[in-house]
């Protein structure tokens, strides 16, 4: 249904897109994660990053410390790593933060599904909302984000969505426009 499971969509976008899937595979990123159902989610996936986008990747355990040791194994010895535990979105989310050639990567772990993931749900969502909108709100999107405002109170702010502008994009999923989404 949506390109977004696996990274080989990448291969045929944009230059930016292109360069993340070579970096992704040179360095067997996603192999290395595959245990834990990564996808690469945020704005690299949708073309609305900049710059000094990062990667961001999610994952699902159901056991936090052999994930964390999972990590400092296969990433430990790469630039910037770090490791944090969180409550992100009410979930104890497992952050790593490390550097591969320049990107900044991260990867969140929660003991939930990576298509359930809000990371994911927001994105499939903005995904439809792109497409239904010419490249002008896309790059009003980007515009927004270069002047340092985040992804999901960008897209609120453009369709005048009130309130936590995450919460807005799910109900805006859920209320106005359920036909065109059939993820949840």
């Amino acid at each position: 249904m949506y390109p977004f499971n696996t990274i080989e969509y990448l291969q045929h976008g944009t230059f930016r897109q292109q360069q993340v899937y070579k970096l992704l595979t040179d360095h067997h990123v996603m192999v290395k994660l595959q245990p834990y159902n990564p996808i690469l989610v945020g704005t690299i996936p949708l073309a609305i990053d900049i710059p000094k986008s990062d990667l961001d990747i999610i994952c699902e355990t159901q056991n936090p410390e052999q994930f964390k040791l999972d990590l400092i194994d296969k990433f430990g010895k790469e630039k910037w790593f770090s490791l944090k535990k969180v409550e992100l979105h009410q979930k104890p989310t497992t952050i790593c933060r490390f550097e591969l050639e320049g990107y900044e990567i991260e990867v969140f772990g929660q003991d939930l599904q990576t298509e359930k993931q809000l990371a994911f749900r927001h994105m499939i969502i903005e995904y439809h909302i792109l497409k239904k909108f010419d490249d002008d709100f896309k790059e009003k999107i980007i515009e927004l984000k270069k002047e340092g405002m985040k992804t999901e109170p960008a897209f609120a702010k453009l369709l005048g969505l009130e309130g936590d502008p995450y919460l807005a994009l799910l109900d805006y999923q859920l209320k106005k426009h359920e036909d065109d989404f059939d993820f949840l």
